[in-house]
Parts: structure tokens; sequence; C-alpha cells
């Protein structure tokens, strides 16, 4: 099988996206480890593979079904679990009652990204993906977590609380009704 033919596994399109869920868990490993400089450069490396992998795929017509469903689990490690164990992990304070209530939040931003994914290929496969997202691309979402974890290493909003708002905010927006251009 070639690194061109649509139906290999591992095609140089699918190649890339297994790079991108690479650079996802490891970077999961080293915000366990309080290195978030490095895990937000492979994160970084992650959105990168995930733009790489889309224009292999439609420049050598790789497009295919497990490559789609590859996709979407790449997206939810890289864009949706990895950023917000980076928040989670660099919110954490020995305080039991906030561990307790960034775990919900926290739970509740992976599950609205992970219901976002699955509803935006469901609606791919009917022919509904219009001009423009319905709701906030988990992309975004993963940035507007990585400048709430800036905003928060630079002490320029320092309550847990109000972090915490902003996470349920941009977890709810994932579903929400906004509309946003496709770039």
């Amino acid at each position: 099988m070639s690194l061109f033919d649509k139906n290999n596994h591992f095609n140089i399109a699918n190649i890339v996206t297994f790079l991108n869920i690479t650079f996802g868990i490891t970077a999961m490993y080293f915000i366990q480890q309080h290195n978030f400089f490095i895990a937000i450069i492979l994160a970084w490396f992650a959105g990168a593979f995930d733009i790489i992998d889309g224009k292999l795929a439609r420049k050598f017509n790789l497009s295919c079904e497990f490559g789609i469903q590859l996709d979407s689990f790449a997206d939810f490690i890289s864009f949706v679990v990895m950023p917000a164990f980076l928040l989670f992990y660099a919110l954490q304070k020995p305080n039991s009652l906030e561990l307790l209530i960034s775990g919900v939040i926290f739970i509740y931003y992976i599950i609205s990204g992970l219901r976002r994914l699955i509803q935006f290929n469901i609606d791919a496969e009917a022919g509904e993906v219009a001009k423009y997202f319905v709701g906030v691309p988990t992309p975004l979402g993963a940035i507007l977590l990585w400048v709430l974890y800036l905003l928060y290493s630079y002490s320029i909003v320092s309550n847990i609380f109000v972090m915490l708002v902003f996470v349920a905010t941009i977890a709810y927006l994932l579903n929400s009704k906004v509309k946003i251009p496709h770039p």
C-alpha cells in the first residue's frame, strides 16, 4: 500500500494526524510534570499537524471516513483534553473545594468538546456544514484556554473562580448557536 492511497490507514495525511495525537498525548505528560512551557510548544506542533493533515488529504485526494474520524479523535485529544489538562493543572491549589469545583467545570468542558466534535461529524455526513461554524470550533476553544492560562500565569486574572466562569462560558459556546466564519 502506498502513502498516497486513501484506503491505506497509514497514508501520509493519517500519519500526520497520528503525529498530532502523539504530540497532544506527550504534552499531557509534560503538563502532569508541571512543565507547561514544553507542553505548550508540543501543543502548537499538534495544531500545525492538524492544519497539515487536512491540506495533504485535500491535495492528494486522501479524504476518507477513517481519516475524518481519526482527525476528530486527534482534535479531541489535542484541542479538548490537553488544553483542559493544562489549565486544570495550572490552576490547582491545595484547597479541596476549589479542586472539586475545577474538576466539575473541566469535565463539563471536555464533554462539551466531545459533543461538539460528534455533532460536527454527524452534520458533515448529512451535508449540513455551511460556510461558517455553528458554535466555537474546538481549536478556537483550545486557543481561548491557552489565553486563560497566560492571563492566570501572568497574574492578570488571579481568581480561580473567575477563571472557572470563563472556562464554563467557553464550554457552553462550543455547542452554542454562535456563528463563526470558516477561515
